[in-house]
């Protein structure tokens, strides 16, 4: 089935008749003509894009959006059809028609195919008497886009120019004729070939196309001259008449098929089998598919091109074809790579303020990459606390590596990016050049709290770089180590419960709660408690941390990031920073049109901290001591409040910034306002101004030309490993331990303690 569309141009609108219902018909000369067909009218604005247009087609006439396709003819040529596939296409298209006051577009569907042919000049031999053909067009998805071509259209007498520049012969294959469901993917090949007059824009579009008429009519051909002006083939088949040749226009690039023999007297010359199917066929024909789907196996597409055309490809022959469509879709690697120096300089250019670097090795192939965006530096100095989570993500692309985080946590408690490293291998070194980058690009005065593994150098260069800083050991990290280094076997259950203790001790605020704590775990193994008490509690525990962590325990603050990576870390290495760009400004937007709704002083969840704290300080009794400070005392332990220096000996102030129940009933009971002793971190002044930073993309670059003056400086691909095994499926995500639950001691339940007991 067909649908043709003349298209109106107006002043203002454009108005497309489409017909449905009809069919092409070719003439002796091999130009083609639509024939029938009911008529509908749509109105198209100014603003309407392809895809609203291809969509709005699809809704009028039932279509299926994903198995139809929109092509047109240019002027004064009625045998080629030219596809339009994007925004741009359709701008091509008004331009060469810009003299016309209308212009016929056919939708095409590849489910419903059914055109006739029976005058068609090319070939249909007794064996190929297929009832239906396919689409006449030119499939080739390069189609024509300049005006030159728009010029040369008119004219079809030029004569041919022979040159004797030679080409690697490409291999072809055909379809086996005695399986009719193998047919329905080359139908729509058919027309390709039309006969003698046809033009293409070059000798690979005119390959393709001949290509995929042998596969449609099942039959095999050869090369008997190929080359950059002229191709001359004939059927495989010995003795077979079959013949085409076609060769350049002169003074264009434009291939026309001058000769043509379309008889065919053979059977077919070989079978199904891919081992002559190029990997640029197998690219072409999974390319759209991949676009949707990008999880398309190998052995996927195997079955796929099996059952649509009968070729038997092998598993790395699919393999490589999607490599190379991958390649056509998201760009080129090794281009990627190439364009590093440029990317950095516009990064910077067009972002004042940011840091974006590059390191290669001796051999000039890549070796590290640093970005921060100045949105990044201003809104981590300006609105989040002096604190820290370094993360890494191993990526999945075509070169490995690794993505080096480092993450803040805003007003409200959620993930804020600083600054990112995508290096070729993550190591001490690797780590080490990344807080020396971060170093360069932080100006606040204030000790910064990191909270991180153990592992990677991180012990020795945190405290190198930033003199005076706080290492907090990641308590994820700790446990992970913990029963890697344990020699006993221990059960699911024992592990769970050796883990509530060990994150009961680090949350414990006092020395005493934390030793309780290992003191349980010492029941379970003296193996574990040996461990712990090995593992320089100071770094790791609210009780004797020397910092202020906040009460944030783990990096896992590094998750957004991997979330981020795990869209774009297969694209090229440009593309990659380009997508966590865009994630990182949508981000900025969302969060800040989020806040401009909120009418309360304090971030919402600690406007919820406030509220709970303010709910259990109404049983607390104060008495004055000396000076600022004072005792309070109820159902829990009197605990000391200093009022001037923002402490309780509860700790809870110290470590939320937040007051505690205790100090809220001293500032009540003085007539303060709880407010005015809020950290300024919490705030949602802070959280405005840690968004309040744009970042701007940058535009699109094409690949550097080196000049006489200046060389252009070259970045290599990384060297490829292939790590051990079988490449890992799913990434790995930290498991969110449990807390330990509290502890009724006076109704013996859990989910609360003694004071916010009910009982």
């Amino acid at each position: 089935m067909c649908f043709s569309a003349g298209v109106v141009m107006a002043a203002v609108k454009i108005i497309a008749i489409c017909q449905s219902g009809g069919k092409f018909e070719t003439g002796q000369d091999g130009c083609l003509s639509y024939k029938g067909g009911d008529a509908h009218a749509i109105d198209i604005d100014n603003q309407m894009n392809f895809n609203d247009f291809k969509a709005e087609v699809a809704e009028m006439f039932n279509i299926n959006l994903c198995a139809m396709s929109i092509k047109y003819f240019l002027p004064g040529n009625k045998k080629t059809l030219i596809t339009i596939s994007n925004d741009k296409d359709l701008q091509r298209m008004a331009k060469f028609h810009q003299d016309s006051s209308t212009v016929d577009i056919y939708i095409l569907l590849e489910e419903a195919l059914a055109i006739e042919v029976s005058n068609m000049p090319a070939s249909r031999s007794s064996r190929t008497t297929l009832s239906e053909a396919a689409e006449p067009v030119n499939t080739n998805e390069n189609h024509v886009a300049s005006d030159a071509l728009l010029d040369v259209a008119h004219d079809t007498n030029q004569p041919d120019i022979d040159m004797d520049i030679p080409l690697e012969v490409s291999p072809t294959f055909a379809l086996s004729s005695n399986d009719e469901k193998y047919a329905k993917g080359a139908q729509q090949w058919q027309n390709t070939i039309t006969g003698v007059g046809q033009r293409f824009s070059g000798v690979h579009e005119f390959r393709e196309s001949l290509r995929k008429y042998a596969i449609a009519h099942q039959f095999a051909f050869k090369y008997k001259k190929n080359d950059s002006h002229r191709v001359t083939v004939k059927c495989k088949a010995e003795g077979c008449p079959w013949r085409i040749h076609a060769s350049r226009l002169s003074t264009t690039q434009l291939i026309c098929i001058k000769k043509m023999n379309p008889t065919h007297t053979c059977e077919g010359a070989f079978g199904t089998t891919g081992h002559q199917a190029t990997r640029s066929w197998v690219a072409s024909i999974i390319k759209e598919k991949l676009r949707d789907c990008p999880n398309y196996k190998p052995k996927d597409i195997v079955n796929d091109i099996k059952q649509e055309y009968g070729i038997q490809l092998n598993y790395f022959q699919a393999w490589r074809g999607k490599e190379i469509a991958k390649e056509q879709l998201q760009g080129s690697y090794k281009d990627a790579y190439s364009l590093l120096p440029l990317f950095c300089e516009k990064l910077m250019e067009f972002n004042p303020g940011s840091l974006a670097v590059y390191t290669t090795k001796e051999d000039s192939s890549f070796d590290r990459l640093f970005v921060s965006f100045h949105a990044s530096l201003y809104g981590f100095q300006q609105g989040c606390r002096p604190l820290i989570f370094l993360d890494s993500i191993p990526l999945r692309s075509k070169y490995q590596g690794a993505l080096l985080a480092a993450t803040a946590a805003d007003a409200d408690d959620g993930v804020f990016p600083v600054a990112f490293a995508i290096v070729d291998v993550e190591s001490d070194d690797s780590w080490h050049w990344f807080l020396l980058q971060l170093k360069s690009v932080l100006s606040t005065s204030c000790p910064i709290t990191f909270v991180a593994d153990i592992e990677n150098g991180l012990k020795n260069s945190i405290p190198e770089i930033f003199e005076g800083s706080f290492h907090a050991y990641c308590l994820r990290y700790l446990t992970e180590q913990l029963f890697r280094d344990l020699k006993e076997q221990y059960s699911h259950e024992v592990k769970r419960l050796m883990i509530e203790d060990l994150y009961a001790a680090a949350y414990a605020s006092k020395p005493e709660g934390f030793q309780n704590c290992l003191e349980s775990i010492k029941r379970i193994s003296t193996e574990a408690y040996d461990w712990i008490i090995q593992s320089e509690p100071q770094y790791w525990t609210n009780s004797l941390f020397q910092g202020t962590r906040y009460n944030h325990m783990t990096a896992n603050f590094g998750e957004l990031f991997y979330n981020w990576a795990a869209d774009a870390d297969e694209l090229p290495i440009t593309q990659m920073v380009d997508v966590i760009m865009g994630k990182l400004l949508e981000l900025i937007i969302a969060r800040k049109a989020a806040s401009d709704q909120w009418e309360t002083r304090l971030s919402p969840s600690m406007e919820e901290k406030l509220k709970r704290e303010s709910q259990k300080s109404h049983p607390l009794q104060v008495i004055l001591s000396t000076g600022s400070t004072y005792e309070v005392c109820g159902d829990t332990p009197t605990e000391v409040v200093d009022i001037d220096r923002w402490e309780c000996s509860c700790k809870t102030w110290q470590l939320t910034g937040v007051p505690c129940c205790h100090a809220i009933a001293v500032i009540v009971g003085i007539g303060q306002c709880v407010y005015d002793y809020c950290s300024r971190y919490c705030t949602t002044e802070s959280y405005r101004l840690t968004y309040s930073e744009r970042v701007n993309p940058i535009p699109i670059m094409a690949v550097p030309e080196s000049k006489d003056s200046q060389p252009v400086v070259t970045v290599t691909p990384p060297f490829t490993r292939r790590p051990p095994g079988r490449p890992a499926t799913k990434r790995y995500v930290s498991q969110n331990i449990v807390k330990r639950e509290l502890h009724c001691s006076r109704c013996k339940g859990l989910g609360h303690n003694k004071s916010t007991c009910k009982e």
